[in-house]
């Protein structure tokens, strides 16, 4: 079954759309990855989806637009990234875009992903599942990290322990226990990514950069170690998993008020972006020493904070002896594992198979996640899924993609 699956996280920079070919024997996947492909959000409408992330300037009447507006965009990266591939979907999922994430105590656990997919359905004449989290939610969990399912097909090893910790706009971690005991799994948000990076070289810079390059911007500064102090004194650390973070609270009201109290004390720029890049990587180290159950012998990176080479090496000092390694090394695009992860979980949904492992997301028990909405192909799909297995997968095989003539 050829499957795309679209991810926009909580950088707003891109929707990354993975082309997948999806067969599945006795209980394993086996995924061939066909395309991969990055489509830049068009400025203007990155700025409106920023503006939903506050409860003081969003309205309904916008959400309700952008809800759509996303929708188009996402089916518009599908349809290139199926041109690309030289291939046509039997089905589409879709993560869509968070703008709020509301499960902490005191408010009624809740979350909000945008980007209809009723709209996607209908310019691609294709099968669409979206909307995966309220289901894990709704079962008691976090509706996060949704990608520890998908490290646990693919990173199960029989006597390595393994974290795969991505890092986006928001970090999280999967521990892979020796064996791939599921029951023994444990993900969570480590805290914040890029997030606060991103709007730090964005607002330092005065709109020129919205990330900093390479790390370039901190390797010419220096930590301002009473500062990382204060920043990693915040409460979200010493909560237990399963736990879940977003924007509400590491976003950009959080850095601008960690930028007027480094202006307090005269701390340059390219100190502040060296200080919040080691926030990034002491929070991880630090909640690995916290609730991991034993240090993990290798950390396989994905995410957009695996390009920025200044946070890696401070990772890699803070991690040893863990072996550093990034998702190439098992068939997959470390920017792309999530949509390549959302293309199996549409899988999965579609033939009522549950798709997340409550051990990491703290749901009580495991769901089906994603609603379905039917394209033009929908009887078609559902006679092929009439003999499928109905036993639930335990490794995820990724052949290698094919090369073009």
């Amino acid at each position: 079954m050829i499957v795309v699956g679209l991810m926009s996280g909580t950088s707003v920079d891109a929707i990354d759309a993975a082309v997948v070919d999806i067969t599945d024997q006795d209980e394993t996947l086996i995924l061939r990855l066909l395309g991969y492909l990055e489509s830049p959000i068009a400025d203007e409408l990155r700025q409106r989806i920023y503006a939903l992330f506050s409860p003081e300037q969003s309205r309904i009447d916008e959400v309700c637009e952008v809800n759509v507006l996303i929708g188009e965009a996402f089916a518009n990266s599908a349809t290139l990234a199926l041109r690309r591939a030289g291939v046509q979907a039997d089905l589409i999922a879709s993560h869509g875009q968070t703008v709020w994430h509301q499960v902490t105590p005191g408010h009624t656990r809740s979350t909000l992903q945008l980007g209809e997919p009723s709209v996607i359905a209908e310019r691609l004449g294709v099968t669409t599942v979206a909307d995966f989290r309220p289901r894990d939610v709704a079962a008691g969990g976090q509706g996060a990290p949704l990608a520890s399912w998908g490290d646990a097909l693919l990173l199960g090893d029989q006597q390595l322990s393994r974290a795969a910790q991505n890092i986006g706009g928001i970090a999280n971690v999967t521990w892979v226990p020796p064996g791939a005991q599921w029951e023994a799994m444990l993900a969570f948000d480590t805290g914040p990514g890029n997030v606060l990076i991103d709007h730090a070289a964005w607002r330092l810079s005065s709109g020129m950069q919205r990330f900093d390059v390479d790390g370039a911007l901190a390797a010419a500064g220096r930590v301002d170690d009473v500062l990382l102090a204060e920043l990693l004194g915040h409460t979200y650390f010493r909560l237990q998993p399963p736990k879940s973070t977003g924007r509400e609270v590491f976003g950009a009201p959080f850095a601008d008020r960690f930028i007027e109290r480094a202006r307090q004390r005269r701390v340059t720029t390219y100190d502040i972006l060296a200080t919040l890049t080691a926030f990034t990587a002491h929070s991880i180290a630090d909640q690995y020493r916290r609730f991991l159950p034993g240090r993990p012998d290798e950390v396989i990176l994905g995410g957009g904070g695996s390009r920025n080479p200044t946070l890696v090496r401070l990772l890699s000092q803070l991690l040893d002896p863990a072996q550093i390694r990034i998702h190439e090394d098992f068939g997959l695009p470390s920017l792309g594992r999530e949509s390549v992860y959302f293309a199996l979980m549409g899988y999965e949904a579609l033939h009522g198979r549950p798709n997340t492992v409550p051990s990491c997301t703290g749901a009580s028990h495991p769901v089906v996640m994603g609603k379905v909405v039917p394209g033009a192909n929908y009887r078609k799909l559902m006679a092929q899924l009439v003999a499928s297995d109905q036993r639930r997968p335990r490794r995820l095989i990724v052949l290698p993609t094919p090369v073009s003539s």
